[in-house]
C-alpha cells in the first residue's frame, strides 16, 4: 500500500513539475516536437509546432526566429506569463534558451483561435451560438481584468484581438501572445512608449498619437471593445477587402443596434437578441475615443454579467461624428502623423 501511495505521489510530482515553467534544452525541445514534425502555424515571430511531454500532456511550442529582435519578446513572455496563473490566460509550461535557440512551450489548446469561429461566412457564421459567444466574451474580460488588477504588477497586453484568443476543448477562452506586453506598477497612471505597438484596427488612438506619451490599461479596453464588435458583426473592423466607401464598422454597428433584424446576424432564440445588443453596447463603450470615457475591465465584467437592461447607449464613435464615415477615411486618419495628443488623466 505504501509503495502504491509513493507511486501516486511521484506521479503527481511529475505532473506538477510539468505544469510549472521548466527550462528545456534544445535537444529536449526537438524530442517534445518529434523533430518539429507537426506545424501548427507561423508568423513574423517564428513557427509553432505541436508537441507532447512524457506524461501525455500536449503542448504548443513556439520556436522564435533568432534573427528577429534582441530577445525582447522572449524575455517579456517568460517574465510576464511565466509568473501568472488564471483560467483565461494561456499557461506557459516551459521554455528553451539554449545558445541562440529560443522557444516557448505552452499548453496545447485544440480549438485554435477565436478568429477561426467568428469570421466564417454563410451558414458557418457563428456556429458557437450567442450564449457561448457571451461566455467567451466574459472569459476574455475576466482574463484582461486579472492582468490589470490581479497580479503583483499590472500587465498591459497591447495586442488583444481574436487571433490571440485561444479556445480549449470546452471553448473556454485563453489570452495568449504577450510579446508586446508591458509591466506597470499599479500606482502609476500608465507606461511610457516610444513607438506604437499592436495590430491596426485594435490599437487605441492614444497609442497612435504622434507625441507618444504615457498609455494606460484603457488601451487594452479599447482593443477588447473592437474584438466585441467583431464578434457581433462577424467581420474584421479593418477589412481591407471591403468597399473603401463602406461605413466605418463601429458606426455601422451603432446605427443598426436598435434594428437587430437588419444586422444580417443569425438569431436562433429570443434571448439571442438581448445578448447581441448587450455585447454591442459594451463594445461601443469600450472604444470611446477618450480613455477616461472607457470603463475599466472590472466594470466591463459587471456589464457582461448583468442582464443588459440597465445599460445605456454610449455616444457615437467619435471618429465617425467628425466627418469621417468611410473605411478609407478612418484608415487614413489613423495613419496620420498629426494625431493630437490624448490625455490619459484619470
Amino acid at each position: 500500500m505504501k509503495k502504491e501511495n509513493q507511486a501516486t505521489i511521484e506521479k503527481f510530482l511529475e505532473d506538477y513539475r510539468a505544469l510549472k515553467p521548466t527550462r528545456f534544452s534544445y535537444a529536449e525541445t526537438t524530442k517534445i516536437t518529434n523533430q518539429f514534425s507537426k506545424k501548427l502555424g507561423e508568423g513574423g515571430y517564428g513557427t509553432v509546432y505541436k508537441g507532447k511531454l512524457s506524461n501525455e500532456i500536449f503542448v504548443a511550442v513556439k520556436v522564435l526566429n533568432n534573427f528577429k529582435g534582441n530577445g525582447e519578446e522572449f524575455i517579456i513572455e517568460v517574465g510576464t506569463i511565466g509568473r501568472i496563473h488564471h483560467v483565461n490566460v494561456v499557461r506557459l509550461v516551459g521554455f528553451c534558451a539554449d545558445g541562440f535557440r529560443r522557444a516557448l512551450v505552452y499548453e496545447f489548446l485544440p480549438n485554435d483561435s477565436l478568429e477561426k469561429f467568428i469570421f466564417q461566412a454563410g451558414s458557418k457564421r457563428n456556429t458557437l451560438g450567442w450564449k457561448k459567444l457571451q461566455d467567451i466574451a466574459l472569459g476574455i474580460a475576466k482574463g484582461i481584468e486579472y492582468l490589470h488588477q490581479g497580479c503583483d504588477q499590472q500587465i498591459l497586453h497591447f495586442d488583444i484581438k481574436p487571433h490571440n484568443i485561444l479556445l480549449d476543448h470546452n471553448f473556454n477562452p485563453k489570452i495568449c501572445d504577450f510579446g508586446l506586453a508591458k509591466l506597470c506598477c499599479k500606482e502609476q497612471s500608465g507606461v511610457s512608449m516610444t513607438a506604437a505597438r499592436g495590430t491596426i484596427g485594435y490599437i487605441a488612438p492614444e497609442v497612435l498619437s504622434r507625441n507618444f506619451g504615457r498609455v494606460s490599461y484603457k488601451s487594452d479596453v479599447y482593443s477588447f471593445g473592437m474584438l466585441l464588435l467583431e464578434m457581433v458583426g462577424g467581420r474584421k473592423n479593418n477589412d481591407l477587402t471591403a468597399n473603401a466607401s463602406q461605413v466605418y464598422f463601429p458606426k455601422w454597428i451603432f446605427n443598426q443596434l436598435s434594428q437587430v433584424e437588419e444586422l444580417h446576424i443569425r438569431i436562433e432564440e429570443g434571448d439571442d437578441a438581448i445578448i447581441l445588443k448587450k455585447l454591442a453596447i459594451v463594445g461601443l463603450w469600450c472604444i470611446q475615443w477618450y480613455p477616461t470615457d472607457r470603463p475599466s475591465m472590472k466594470v466591463v465584467v459587471q456589464m457582461l454579467e448583468g442582464d443588459g437592461n440597465n445599460l445605456t447607449m454610449p455616444p457615437h464613435p467619435v471618429l465617425a461624428t467628425n466627418g469621417t464615415n468611410s473605411i478609407a477615411g478612418i484608415h487614413g486618419r489613423l495613419h496620420q502623423t498629426e494625431l493630437a495628443v490624448i490625455s490619459e488623466a484619470e
